[in-house]
């Protein structure tokens, strides 16, 4: 029987823009780029998508649910997925949550390891901003932490976020069968 994964210790940093960005950037050049919101997401190609983003990441939490825990978090009527393209494939996507009190909460944030180098990231994360302010919420949230992309920290704080709170908390990986189970069986 396999052992069980050591947790992973890692610093989580909560940050909140109470302004639209300011910032502007064109669209990449040299690349065929679609940013398409999904309406009923099937789990599977959520799964996939945040497997694909995630999986550098520690990302496992959405992992560990079930196909009706899932459903009810993302196909809930104030919940968005958008998937990012480029060049006709997938390549990223990002998750915004309405909550209460007029604020909107980046859930989820990310690129695949394939479009990790080709300078969208920063045009990605203006995009999924644009989309969280559209409604002119009080404040945009997102949470994100050391075991993260090294700088998801400083380029949340370039585009207008500001640290609210911080602290430790512990990311429990996934077992090589608990995954097969999840995605392949």
């Amino acid at each position: 029987m396999a052992k069980k994964p050591t947790p992973l210790t890692t610093r989580v940093t909560s940050l909140e823009m109470t302004a639209p960005p300011k910032a502007s950037l064109p669209v990449p050049v040299n690349l065929q780029t679609a940013i398409m919101r999904t309406s009923e997401i099937p789990l599977h190609f959520y799964r996939y998508l945040y497997r694909q983003v995630g999986k550098r990441w520690n990302w496992f939490e959405r992992l560990r649910l079930n196909d009706e825990e899932l459903a009810a978090i993302i196909h809930a009527p104030k919940v968005s997925v958008s998937v990012l393209y480029v060049d006709g494939a997938p390549a990223g996507f990002y998750e915004l949550a309405q909550k209460e009190d007029g604020i909107v909460e980046l859930s989820y944030f990310g690129l695949f390891e394939r479009a990790l180098g080709l300078g969208i990231g920063k045009w990605f994360l203006l995009q999924a901003l644009y989309t969280a302010w559209q409604d002119n919420p009080q404040k945009v949230t997102v949470t994100t932490n050391t075991l993260d992309h090294p700088r998801a920290l400083q380029l949340y704080q370039m585009m207008g976020f500001s640290p609210v709170a911080a602290g430790e908390a512990e990311v429990v990986p996934m077992t090589d069968a608990e995954l097969f189970k999840v995605l392949g069986g």
